[in-house]
């Protein structure tokens, strides 16, 4: 990805993190009381509620059981896209005029500095200034001083890392006890017109999953550096990794892990040049959906395999269970489409998302009238050079 007017390198840049809110690709809205529930539920449920409105009701999404008491969730913001209730499109992440921009988790961002007294539900800003030339240099605990000492403990229910420092995962895993509420966390959220996306630099995240047990949205951008072990963990629902080069350690990682809550699960795999060493191997346990019972939207995105990871969907047990489907961003052809329209029925899904491909216009108009009552998203037809199918975020 080319960001606007960008340096050739980091070092290059003089900026430090974001002046302004950014979460960019994030959920809809900038009405704290009337925005989108992080983990896939439209229902309004204000914060610190049942989730779901009154209790017991059912996430209109999935017919499963309300959210437990005290869980993040908040209203419905107009329909706009959330990123942790469908699949938004890649680019958007540049698209500076779209409604997503500045919001996480269905909530507007504000620095310490913007908000107004009493702002409500917000996902804060956390300026970590990191040195550009030093990943290790991430003072987030001064930031998070002063945001406690305002809104206290039971008022970070969000927060909005755009560092590019390695250290925050841990930082933040190491101020638990001080931020009991955090339930949605947002790591590297840097826009891409000031540092490319193979520029942030992550560290080992397994320890801020560990020590927060009800986090229930966790976003990841950028992969150098980026570790994950196997882990169980009960609440959380929202799970997405953006990058140009997923490593393969993470992915297994993943694969690995026993997620019983997760609905929404997004890899933006990329390619080997920047980390993505991963195989379609790695991800048979995600594909078995076995240690992931809840999953209702799969993202395999991003991926120079687009057409093997299309046919080993294609008869993956976790599919009939899904309700969105994204092999979005990569290099999908012909190939790919029929295996997936040789394989298992795709007919109950809600959308299908293949923006990015590289099909033929006979192949796309096969595969709408095979799926009538899917939203089937083939926008942004790509074209090979010379042979060639790309991904659409790598560098």
């Amino acid at each position: 990805m080319t960001p606007y007017d960008t340096p050739s390198h980091p070092s290059d840049h003089n900026s430090r993190a974001p002046s302004s809110p950014s979460a960019p690709s994030g959920p809809d809205g900038g009405n704290p009381s009337g925005t989108s529930d992080p983990h896939g539920g439209d229902a309004t449920c204000p914060p610190g509620s049942s989730g779901g409105g009154l209790p017991g009701t059912s996430d209109p999404h999935s017919g499963d059981a309300s959210h437990p008491s005290g869980s993040f969730a908040v209203a419905s913001g107009g329909g706009r896209p959330d990123s942790g209730e469908t699949f938004v499109p890649g680019g958007a992440i540049d698209d500076w005029d779209q409604p997503w921009h500045g919001t996480f988790a269905g909530l507007p961002v504000l620095s310490i500095e913007e908000a107004p007294p009493g702002p409500g539900p917000v996902a804060w800003l956390l300026r970590e200034a990191s040195d550009l030339d030093n990943a290790s240099s991430s003072p987030l605990s001064a930031g998070l001083d002063a945001l406690l000492a305002r809104v206290g403990p039971s008022g970070v229910r969000a927060v909005v890392v755009p560092g590019y420092g390695a250290s925050d995962a841990q930082e933040l895993a190491d101020r638990a006890a001080d931020l009991p509420e955090l339930r949605a966390v947002f790591l590297g959220a840097v826009p891409a017109e000031l540092w490319e996306i193979s520029w942030i630099r992550q560290g080992d995240i397994t320890p801020l999953l560990e020590a927060y047990p009800k986090l229930e949205r966790l976003d990841v951008r950028g992969s150098e550096g980026l570790r994950l072990r196997p882990v169980t963990h009960e609440h959380l629902r929202v799970l997405r990794f953006e990058t140009g080069g997923l490593p393969g350690e993470v992915v297994r990682g993943v694969a690995e892990s026993s997620f019983p809550g997760l609905r929404h699960l997004e890899l933006w795999l990329g390619v080997a040049e920047y980390g993505g060493d991963h195989t379609v191997a790695d991800l048979g346990p995600i594909l078995s959906g076995e240690r992931l019972p809840a999953l209702r939207r799969l993202g395999l995105c991003d991926s120079p395999l687009q057409d093997e990871l299309a046919a080993a969907v294609a008869g993956a047990p976790v599919v009939p269970r899904l309700e969105e489907l994204s092999l979005s961003m990569g290099a999908l052809t012909d190939t790919g489409a029929e295996a997936l329209l040789s394989g298992q029925p795709l007919t109950h899904l809600r959308r299908l998302d293949l923006h990015h491909h590289f099909l033929t216009p006979g192949m796309a108009d096969r595969v709408r009238l095979a799926l009538p009552g899917v939203d089937v998203d083939l926008s942004e037809a790509q074209h090979e050079d010379d042979g060639w199918a790309y991904v659409a975020v790598s560098e």
